[in-house]
């Protein structure tokens, strides 16, 4: 089958824009760190490429890669290009609009692979919370956040443990704010989850078990959002770069971004819009940023971080989708919880994800 080339980039300008922002350079070290106070105002673009080589082919396989599909005051996706010896699709979920390319090759074919490369550009985020505005969302929209899915429960223990959260708090943004602390203070950075974890928030709360990863944590944060009736989602991305704030647990490395998947959260508040959220990234920073597990927000390192992922992120992220329990088109498998990994499967079953070097993936970041 011969190779299929397929490009759509929408936005020719799109390096002369980047070109107008001088470079940063990024510190690197835990001794370079300094205040983490992402802000929005400065675009940069990238070229985000994910490469799969099926090593040993067994009958029909298929891939399905994510595509960034948010556009939003902090991301511009302009387009992807791609290239296969398999038979390709631009599709989606059909349901959250996560976008996807679905590629299938047949039993027999030597050397199956595809490689996409997605244009994004992207900012930092940073609410600022004396300034209201008259912000609107669409009413099906706002009710769609705060609807109930298989990992993401309402009731029951998830709505008795937001409602302890946010004790006497009255308005939307106070009870975020309890919930957020709530979160940093109660779960924590489990180093031997796999992947980004499952975002099983029941079994979570049930077992008392509340240590995860960003899938989690952040899962939990949403899901007690929407419990008491705040609009709240899942971001699912990946990191792109080093941070420039020195924060290396903050960080991509673009030369290889194994692993540098991130799930990120947003709430609606009413006067703000969407405010960007991350306790799970505090969490991350508290248990691995320094040698040592940082249990208090006080902590210097801590500190700033905490202060700032609530209403807001820093821009070296780049992201997929809000979509959960996601059915993969041409799958006859079990839906998905999130979907921000390349996903595989041939007759034998689903590839496992979170290997990427036995799945034979790999994802790289370019600055233009």
């Amino acid at each position: 089958m011969t190779t299929v080339r397929r490009t759509f980039l929408k936005n020719a300008a799109a390096a002369s824009v980047a070109a107008a922002f001088p470079s940063i350079h990024f510190a690197q070290t835990p001794a370079a760190r300094r205040n983490f106070a992402p802000q929005s105002g400065a675009w940069r673009t990238f070229d985000v490429t994910t490469r799969v080589d099926i090593v040993k082919p067994q009958g029909v396989t298929k891939v399905w890669l994510p595509i960034p599909s948010v556009n939003s005051d902090y991301q511009r996706s302009q387009g992807n290009s791609f290239s296969s010896n398999g038979a390709t699709d631009l599709t989606d979920d059909g349901v959250d609009g996560a976008k996807m390319l679905y590629v299938e090759f047949p039993a027999g074919l030597a050397q199956p692979f595809v490689e996409l490369t997605s244009r994004v550009q992207t900012q930092g985020r940073a609410i600022d919370w004396a300034h209201k505005t008259a912000v609107r969302e669409d009413a099906d929209t706002l009710r769609y956040f705060t609807r109930p899915t298989k990992f993401l429960p309402t009731d029951g223990i998830v709505r008795t443990t937001a409602q302890q959260a946010i004790g006497n708090a009255k308005t939307d943004v106070e009870k975020t704010r309890k919930i957020y602390d709530w979160i940093v203070a109660n779960t924590y950075r489990d180093p031997k989850v796999r992947g980004c974890g499952e975002g099983d928030i029941k079994t979570m709360l049930e077992t008392g078990n509340l240590g995860g990863k960003c899938a989690d944590l952040n899962a939990l944060f949403v899901g007690l959002c929407r419990s008491v009736g705040i609009p709240a989602r899942d971001v699912y991305g990946i990191r792109l770069v080093p941070s420039a704030f020195g924060y290396k647990e903050l960080s991509g490395n673009p030369a290889s971004l194994k692993g540098a998947q991130h799930c990120r959260s947003e709430v609606f508040l009413k006067g703000y819009g969407w405010v960007a959220m991350d306790p799970a990234d505090v969490a991350k920073v508290m248990r691995l940023e320094t040698a040592s597990w940082i249990k208090n927000t006080t902590d210097p390192v801590v500190a700033p971080v905490n202060k700032a992922l609530f209403g807001g992120w820093e821009g070296n992220w780049m992201a997929y989708n809000t979509a959960h329990d996601i059915a993969l088109p041409n799958s006859k498998l079990e839906k998905l919880g999130f979907f921000m990994y390349p996903v595989g499967e041939n007759a034998a079953g689903r590839f496992d994800s979170y290997t990427p070097d036995d799945f034979k993936y790999q994802i790289t970041a370019k600055e233009i």
